[in-house]
């Protein structure tokens, strides 16, 4: 059986946070693509926050990558789809704006729930989930159609590239609830995305010959927050709370991600959108909070939850 929390105030905040990180990260990303190769930078960071983990469980010597159960093949599967979902994610934000590639990767709370609900029926979707699935959608089609200053070809293989990286996202969620990585430490999962991640990622960076690095100011400062906010702290976090949490409530506070990205990408990198993008976020959003706080929005208007 499933003991898993509903969300409390521990999870509120720590989400809020999460979200906050996540989409600072994008803008640092791209503010620094032309000094630092984002293929190179994810790779790197991702071997750096497997060391800072490792390092953490040596220190507080808690044991997390001991664990009873085998998890090599679904920790290798995880490791995979978390590598591919930031290839992805790495090669988008070269072709497409910062918010595209934000909204369109955070959609992966609507496919995480989509294949949550396929493997545990604790976690079936009712109907105001399945109304946020088509507006989500629906925001995405309108969303892709926004003419830019890059040309309308590149910036949709970018935003099609995102779309597909938060629908590995959400099955990377998918893999690890249903797999023993569930019951296994936080830290042993992270190690396999982390370890993957690094792996995959430098060999396309070195075998593309994308190793551009101009150590700027700016770019240590981005790699630093990279590694130690994002690659160590955010993402030991969140494995966490899959563990902790039931997964397709933790995306009730991801609206705030491709907000803040939107928000920031205007203010720090001064793009520019339309009507049309700006209509379609807001579909995306309101789709991803009608799947994540279904039950509490259900509470609200008195309606059954089925």
């Amino acid at each position: 059986m499933d003991h898993r929390l509903p969300i409390d105030t521990r999870a509120t905040m720590l989400m809020t946070l999460l979200c906050v990180i996540w989409a600072i990260q994008q803008v640092a990303l791209k503010a620094t693509a032309a000094d630092f190769s984002p293929m190179l930078q994810t790779a790197l960071r991702c071997g750096f926050g497997a060391l800072l983990v490792s390092l953490f469980v040596l220190v507080r010597r808690q044991g997390g990558f001991t664990h009873t159960e085998p998890t090599f093949w679904p920790g290798a599967l995880a490791g995979l789809l978390f590598a591919s979902e930031f290839m992805l994610a790495a090669i988008a934000i070269e072709l497409t704006n910062v918010a595209h590639l934000i909204v369109l990767l955070y959609t992966a709370p609507i496919f995480a729930a989509i294949g949550l609900a396929i493997y545990l029926p604790n976690e079936r979707l009712h109907r105001l989930q399945w109304l946020g699935i088509l507006l989500a959608f629906g925001g995405i089609v309108i969303a892709f159609w926004e003419p830019t200053d890059q040309g309308l070809s590149d910036v949709l293989i970018g935003d099609l590239l995102a779309l597909a990286a938060g629908a590995i996202w959400g099955s990377t969620t998918v893999v690890v609830r249903t797999s023993s990585l569930t019951r296994a430490p936080a830290a042993l999962t992270l190690i396999y995305q982390l370890v993957a991640c690094f792996l995959l990622l430098f060999a396309v960076a070195w075998f593309t010959d994308d190793l551009r690095f101009n150590p700027t100011p700016l770019v240590l400062t981005s790699f630093t927050f990279q590694v130690v906010v994002v690659s160590f702290f955010s993402y030991l976090v969140w494995f966490w709370m899959l563990k902790t949490y039931l997964a397709s409530r933790l995306g009730v506070f991801s609206f705030l991600t491709p907000v803040l990205g939107v928000m920031l990408s205007v203010l720090l990198l001064d793009e520019s959108f339309g009507p049309r993008f700006l209509i379609g976020t807001l579909l995306v959003v309101v789709g991803i909070t009608l799947v994540s706080a279904h039950s509490f929005i259900s509470k609200q208007l008195g309606l059954r939850s089925k």
